[in-house]
């Protein structure tokens, strides 16, 4: 018996620091300073971009996909990044998030889908940001923690990854693209 439960600690810490230090959630803002190009929020996220996504369960496999048109625009410290997205299953999506750049890198973030504000920081090449997100009824209606991050590339595109959680277990993920439409930027 004191074997069994031995085995189990082991797996149980195993499984923990898999979790922790070895995985999406492992990584932190300071993973990516002074990593280039250096992404501006203001710069990187204005103008018209398309979009392609794919949705994946907590199973892993594909459970829907998407494209989307995004539109940003800044006025000093505060701007929007309005959100059109048509799915695989035929349902259409809007979206308007609401940014405050604050000091240190740092910003915040709020949307009609959003539960109270989004807080994020902005590092080298890259962009993080916690959540918790409301799924429409016809997805369950369910409060999400999510983790999104954005990795500015070479030429301009950026490549999107999140995590959404339930009670700390993993019910979805995102992966997709943000590209600049030629002529577009302010």
């Amino acid at each position: 018996m004191k074997l069994m439960t031995a085995l189990l600690l082991i797996l149980l810490m195993a499984v923990f620091a898999k979790t922790v230090l070895f995985s999406f959630r492992a990584q932190s803002p300071k993973d990516y300073t002074g990593t280039g190009p250096a992404f501006s929020m203001k710069e990187h996220l204005s103008g018209t971009f398309s979009s392609e996504g794919l949705i994946f369960g907590p199973t892993g496999k594909m459970t829907n996909s998407f494209v989307a048109q995004m539109v940003g625009e800044w006025d000093g410290d505060t701007g929007t990044l309005t959100e059109s997205f048509t799915y695989s299953n035929g349902r259409t999506q809007n979206r308007k998030w609401f940014l405050k750049l604050g000091d240190d890198n740092s910003f915040t973030a709020t949307a009609d889908d959003i539960v109270g504000e989004g807080r994020g920081v902005v590092s080298g090449s890259t962009v993080m940001i916690r959540y918790k997100i409301v799924l429409p009824p016809e997805a369950g209606g369910h409060t999400l923690s999510a983790t999104d991050w954005l990795y500015l590339t070479e030429d301009g595109v950026i490549m999107n990854k999140s995590e959404m959680r339930k009670y700390g277990l993993k019910v979805a993920e995102l992966i997709a693209t943000m590209r600049p439409v030629e002529g577009t930027k302010p």
